[in-house]
């Protein structure tokens, strides 16, 4: 059977057997993208406006933020390493087990977040326990995200494939609208009752979520490209040294494609909250309020993540994704121009829009699109690297050096739209470097961009000739 006549046999959706695993898989994508994500967005959330307080009440209050986002940047460090060893594990054995493990070491650490003890308590040790298990969360995020990429679009049907492989990073908004609603919520409550006890809940209730994922993915079927490598026996054994060789062209775009998209978000979710309710502008905004901007972003997105990923499918991934670069190039001055304004109905709009439609423009495109640049035998070590490389360098430093910049420059919102600006620039420059990648066949164990330089080269010589 050649690859042409497997691909066709994977893409029959009237299959019974083929849609009920699509179904599942979905689901269990679905849920570990909401777990994730509740857990970053409520950490994040937690980070920018009341860590300081709790977890580093020794430092005077702008730096409290500084180093309350340093220990949410802490994170994104260990990501890459967990892509590493999770992603060579997922390319070796399957990627579903290592989904079940990701999930649950992701999960635990959040919970253990809820039962620590603040600095008022154990001094110094409440944020080094805080670091250590922010690492072990990025740690088990790193290939999380990843391998629910890799399975759906392993799972999904070749024409459809960028609807499909969106859908499941709904979860995503789910995840951070819950967040989001649960910070807003628990707002409301005196100072009191939230900084001595209720900030713990939220934290703690991801226990249920880590069993619900658990149940959903133990019953899930190894993907039909995976079991292909098997029934040829042609599973990679090196991984590491493939990725780093053939793989590499395909990795350093990826980074590139992601810097705007992961960048962009966790500026509007952590640094912008941090900058309209802190101490950076005249007017700050309660922090119950400007959080309703990261719950309306995350239903916008809703509607927004699976029409781009559609969109992709018919008019194809790169014009897609440069559409969401641009426009988050056009929007960062703007932006951040209202945000230092203070006005509560803006500064809700300028998040609500940043999130939902200049970042999921290019997330829905790019969930299909990162596995489609990589072959078959190195692809979850390939789109954990491009992933959790370019989390580091957008999404880590964003609150961070966002915050040292506001900090020094007494709350100057020109830099933070630079800086965006900045992310946005490298992005768009990277969807010019990217084959078009609809319909790849991902079988193939070639990477894309590689295929795309030989066949550049083979054009010019036949031109020559």
């Amino acid at each position: 059977m050649t690859n042409d006549d497997t691909t066709r046999r994977l893409d029959h959706t009237d299959d019974p057997d083929y849609a009920d695993n699509l179904r599942r898989a979905t689901l269990a994508s679905s849920v570990g993208s909401a777990l994730e994500y509740f857990d970053f967005a409520l950490y994040g959330l937690f980070s920018a406006l009341i860590f300081g307080d709790l977890f580093f009440s020794n430092l005077p209050p702008e730096l409290a933020v500084v180093a309350s986002l340093a220990s949410f940047g802490v994170g994104f460090v260990a990501r890459p390493l967990g892509g590493l060893f999770f992603g060579t594990l997922g390319d070796r054995l399957g990627r579903k087990w290592v989904l079940v493990v990701t999930i649950a070491l992701m999960g635990g650490a959040t919970t253990l977040i809820g039962v620590l003890p603040t600095y008022d308590s154990i001094g110094v040790w409440a944020p080094v326990l805080l670091t250590v298990l922010r690492l072990l969360q990025g740690f088990g995020a790193g290939a999380e995200q990843a391998g629910a990429t890799v399975l759906m679009a392993e799972y999904s049907p070749v024409r459809r494939r960028g609807f499909f492989s969106a859908l499941p990073f709904i979860g995503i908004q789910l995840g951070t609208l819950l967040a989001a609603l649960v910070f807003s919520l628990m707002s409301l409550l005196p100072d009191e009752v939230f900084f001595g006890w209720a900030w713990r809940l939220p934290f703690l209730s991801s226990f249920l979520l880590i069993l619900l994922a658990l149940f959903i993915r133990m019953r899930l079927r190894e993907t039909p490209t995976f079991v292909e490598l098997e029934k040829h026996e042609q599973v990679a054994e090196r991984p590491v040294r493939d990725i780093f060789t053939t793989g590499f062209p395909s990795v350093v775009v990826g980074i590139g494609l992601r810097m705007a998209e992961n960048g962009g978000s966790y500026m509007f979710q952590t640094l912008g909250l941090a900058f309209v309710a802190g101490n950076f502008i005249a007017n700050p905004v309660d922090r119950g309020v400007a959080t309703w901007g990261v719950t309306l972003g995350a239903l916008i997105a809703m509607v927004v993540l699976p029409l781009s990923g559609h969109l992709s499918d018919r008019f194809g991934r790169r014009i897609v994704y440069r559409a969401g670069a641009v426009f988050l190039l056009l929007y960062s001055f703007p932006a951040w121009w209202v945000l230092s304004q203070g006005h509560p109905v803006g500064v809700i709009a300028v998040i609500a829009i940043g999130i939902g439609v200049a970042v999921n423009t290019m997330l829905g495109p790019q969930c299909a699109m990162l596995p489609e640049l990589f072959g078959n035998r190195h692809r979850y070590l390939g789109v954990a690297m491009a992933r959790e490389i370019s989390a580091v360098l957008a999404g880590g430093l964003a609150g961070v050096l966002g915050a040292y910049l506001l900090a020094v420059s007494d709350g100057d919102w020109l830099l933070p739209a630079v800086y965006m600006a900045t992310l946005a620039l490298i992005t768009t420059a990277s969807t010019f470097l990217v084959p078009e990648t609809k319909g790849r066949d991902l079988l193939r164990h070639d990477d894309a961009i590689r295929v795309s330089t030989d066949e550049t080269h083979a054009a010019i010589s036949t031109a020559v000739r």
